[in-house]
């Protein structure tokens, strides 16, 4: 098991980009940098944005630019991705995107790879084209992918430059059992989808921890667990503020997408028990309270699971009410 007690484990932000309603995308980038601010001086550890395309709420999709507008604009936080879609790139141009940010902001570059497209069939064809079925080379693309970064490949005929000797920590990426056997067998940091895949989240890190094999970047399984968090003064006040996020998981649940909706006084006559029944359930690792109900919830959620690190997304309208939620997030952390 990792560690056990709030105070030691770290916690991060995994920011989508989310465009809220009566927002533009322009907004959503500034918003995302004073959050991101905001974090480096509370203690947060990375800062990481996830791929994903063809999603009218999520303005992610261009994510090195994204990491690369942060990590210059901050002077301590780690940005990184969580994750990039290796089967959506080749290896050698990620190497080469990564690299050119770790030589900008050097120690500072996180690099968490996923194998799904993050996007629907179509979007995945347009991504893809011939190599469609990128996804069963996974492991493979990130054997490809630490070969280009490693000072071995200084002689082969395809070189990363830059990239190539840079220390760039890599993270398997997973919502299901088979990331956390890759992960583990190829001794890397784990970092799992709870926030919106909860189903094999215990399976999966006690598969990767009973299977880890020490490797050059980690000597010891490392799990981050990523979860929704919506704090706020009191618990009825984030429970209002959590319609929102419960507005975006039925737009994914139903297929009807929309921009992130301003927060409803209830749920009812919004979603029908089928609907909420299905987000509940994607929902099911979600930190929603004043700090004295989340630091409860947190406290049970980390002695059982034992991870080291947690990462906090917060699907929350208002940009203050955002700023607020992360602050009062990383007090209960700070101190528990």
């Amino acid at each position: 098991m990792g560690l056990n007690s709030l105070k030691e484990i770290s916690y991060s932000v995994l920011d989508l980009a989310t465009v809220v309603e009566g927002q533009s995308i322009a907004d959503t980038y500034h918003n995302s940098l004073e959050n991101a601010r905001q974090a480096e001086q509370l203690g947060y550890t990375r800062y990481w944005f996830a791929e994903h395309h063809n999603m009218i709420s999520v303005a992610s999709s261009a994510t090195s630019l994204l990491i690369g507008y942060i990590a210059g604009n901050t002077t301590s936080i780690r940005a990184g991705s969580g994750g990039i879609m290796l089967p959506n790139h080749s290896p050698l141009v990620v190497a080469e995107q990564f690299g050119t940010l770790a030589t900008l902001y050097p120690g500072r570059i996180d690099l968490g790879l996923g194998r799904a497209p993050g996007t629907d069939q179509a979007t995945a064809m347009a991504i893809r084209g011939e190599n469609m079925n990128a996804s069963f080379y996974f492991p493979q693309d990130v054997d490809a992918l630490q070969k280009y970064f490693s000072d071995n490949n200084a002689n082969a005929a395809v070189r990363a430059i830059p990239g190539e000797g840079l220390d760039i920590p890599i993270w398997i990426l997973g919502s299901s059992t088979d990331s956390a056997k890759l992960a583990a067998a190829k001794g890397l940091p784990y970092a799992f989808a709870s926030h919106f895949a909860p189903t094999y989240f215990r399976e999966a890190i006690e598969i990767y921890r009973n299977n880890f094999k020490p490797s050059a970047q980690l000597k010891e399984p490392y799990v981050m667990a990523c979860v929704n968090v919506v704090a706020a003064d009191t618990d009825e006040e984030a429970d209002r503020l959590a319609t929102s996020v419960k507005q975006m998981f039925m737009g994914i649940v139903t297929g009807k997408r929309r921009l992130l909706q301003p927060p409803a006084e209830s749920m009812e006559g919004i979603w029908n028990v089928f609907e909420e029944e299905a987000v509940m359930q994607m929902l099911a690792y979600s930190f929603i309270g004043s700090k004295q109900k989340i630091k409860a919830m947190l406290t049970d959620f980390v002695n059982e699971t034992g991870i080291d690190e947690i990462m906090a997304t917060s699907h929350i309208y208002d940009h203050q009410a955002k700023l607020k939620s992360f602050r009062l997030f990383a007090e209960v952390l700070n101190l528990a």
